[in-house]
């Protein structure tokens, strides 16, 4: 299959087709995540298995993609951007308080996000590794974006006296891999910590890198 079946256009039953395909297109995500996500796993998944889960046609399926990866790839991009949303929305509320109190509440926003459902851990962390080099520029592209939070937000504690200036990039990607590293490996089981725990150890390390103030304890958890 070289490309994708031509779309339906017009009304039917009231709906429209933009409104149709968005529908289709929520439909396989809904059930990728579920496969993809947990049994049989992606590299596992046919493109029959999928339709059959979302409850549509192989017809349906080339309409909206070409390949089973394009629907990883899409998958991918929407679990990232939910947890990007829930960390920006930890870092909005956090408003003026200082740097170790807004830590706290966005890795704490961010790791509650990405192990509340194992599905999406999954998707952000297994799944995509290996899958092709347009995979992997993809989950590294992603990565970028958290670094880049990070060291804005490491600029912003330098302008307030909360950090030492430097080039914090590095760092950053470091600190990123190590986030994913521990929340995948807390989720698996192989840490013997609550997630609290997880979150105060993941500001501690950071406010080292910032040379920043201790947490108090009940804003690190």
């Amino acid at each position: 299959m070289t490309g994708r079946l031509r779309q339906p256009t017009g009304r039917y039953a009231g709906r429209s087709a933009e409104d149709r395909q968005a529908e289709r297109r929520r439909r396989f995500l809904a059930a990728a995540l579920q496969l993809f996500g947990d049994a049989p796993g992606y590299r596992s998944t046919t493109v029959a298995a999928l339709c059959e889960a979302a409850g549509l046609s192989s017809r349906q399926f080339y309409e909206e993609f070409r390949t089973l990866e394009d629907v990883l790839a899409e998958l991918h991009l929407q679990v990232n951007d939910w947890a990007e949303q829930a960390a920006l929305a930890a870092l909005a509320e956090a408003g003026g308080l200082p740097v170790a109190e807004r830590a706290a509440a966005v890795f704490g926003a961010y790791a509650a996000h990405v192990t509340g459902d194992r599905r999406r851990l999954r998707i952000t962390f297994v799944e995509i590794i290996g899958v092709s080099p347009r995979l992997e520029q993809q989950r590294l592209a992603r990565r970028s974006r958290w670094v880049d939070l990070l060291c804005a937000e490491a600029a912003a504690a330098v302008a307030r006296g909360e950090a030492v200036p430097r080039d914090y990039r590095v760092a950053a990607a470091a600190f990123i891999g190590g986030v994913n590293g521990l929340l995948h490996d807390w989720a698996e089981g192989w840490v013997e910590a609550t997630l609290d725990e997880v979150v105060a150890e993941l500001v501690r390390i950071l406010l080292g890198i910032l040379d920043a103030p201790p947490a108090t304890p009940s804003a690190a958890g």
